[in-house]
């Protein structure tokens, strides 16, 4: 999956240090993606006044095909610079190719992270007889000091579990949870867990109080710290929380994301995430004329599949910044 609104717009990523609690409801946004793909994805980050939760900056919720093409979209070869994807099935299975040779599938249970670093490619595609189905894609924003690194991959079929006996069950997808710890990579202090809450469930589910959270309900509904929360929106719980309760539910799916405060400008812009204009214009031409020393080619797809990049917008790409004074609880 990629950011690929057809008028794409600059973001910036900036926290000047922990927000402490909050409780703030933002709505995912529904964006059509590639034009007559007719892929639809549902949207939560960024937002214009959250654009990162930890070094999260980028989440999508996307859903099974269209009527017209039951089996799902096809994602062809695009690039990425800056940041980490991570892709994380719900159902169906998918196949992933990118330009440092990987070539596999994925399907649920199992985890896709794949470090852009100066610059990589990658394709999404349905497997014949699978449908492709619903999932969660999600961008990690690399540190200054990670953000040039070579481009690599890592799939991880086994992940830890996370228990809470009787009321919350759940895979570590990244970082630790409650002492249990993913093996998958990290340059920035996050976390990133799927968890399964049971019908009637009155449970703590700790956090790291240095960190900001947010939670994503996919699927029912529950109370969290005496807030109703539903499938739709993405409840941002700010920083400073030992834990919050989980109950009044009647079973619920949802996703965790937390982190430390990202404290560097980002410019995002389509696929990349940067620091300046400069770097994301550098980055596009890199693309368009095709430079294989920064986005190879990826075996089994031909040079007409990848897909061009949007023209710039006519300004300089600005920094946006988080909102200030939105109150605490």
């Amino acid at each position: 999956m990629s950011d690929l609104e057809p008028k794409p717009e600059e973001a910036l990523c900036e926290s000047s240090g922990r927000p402490g609690p909050r409780t703030e409801f933002f709505s995912a946004r529904e964006v059509p993606l590639g034009g007559v793909r007719g892929v639809t994805v549902f949207r939560s980050l960024p937002q214009r006044d959250l654009p990162t939760v930890g070094a999260w900056c980028f989440l999508d919720n996307f859903g099974s095909g269209s009527e017209t093409n039951p089996e799902g979209h096809d994602i062809d070869p695009h690039p990425h610079i800056g940041l980490q994807t991570v892709t994380w099935p719900l159902d169906g299975r998918i196949r992933h190719r990118d330009s440092v040779g990987s070539d596999v599938e994925i399907e649920p249970g199992q985890l896709n992270i794949m470090t852009s670093g100066h610059g990589i490619a990658h394709s999404e595609y349905r497997v014949p007889g699978h449908i492709s189905g619903r999932g969660l894609q999600l961008w990690v924003a690399l540190p200054n000091e990670s953000r040039d690194i070579a481009p690599h991959f890592e799939q991880h079929r086994e992940l830890p579990v996370f228990s809470i006996p009787d009321a919350v069950t759940g895979t570590v997808l990244i970082g630790s949870l409650g002492g249990v710890t993913s093996p998958a990579t990290a340059y920035t202090p996050i976390v990133g867990a799927d968890l399964v809450v049971r019908a009637e469930a009155n449970a703590d589910l700790p956090l790291n109080p240095e960190f900001e959270h947010a939670v994503l309900v996919i699927e029912g509904g529950l109370g969290i710290d005496g807030t109703r929360v539903e499938p739709g929106s993405l409840f941002y719980l700010g920083s400073d929380r030992e834990s919050i309760r989980l109950h009044d539910t009647d079973g619920a799916h949802l996703l965790l994301l937390g982190g430390e405060p990202f404290g560097e400008d980002l410019v995002m812009w389509w696929n990349f995430v940067a620091r300046s204009h400069e770097e994301i214009e550098q980055a596009r031409n890199d693309w368009e004329k095709h430079d294989i020393g920064r986005f190879a080619d990826i075996a089994g797809h031909t040079p007409d599949q990848r897909i061009p990049a949007p023209p710039l917008p006519g300004l300089h790409l600005k920094p946006r910044k988080r909102r200030c004074g939105v109150p605490h609880d």
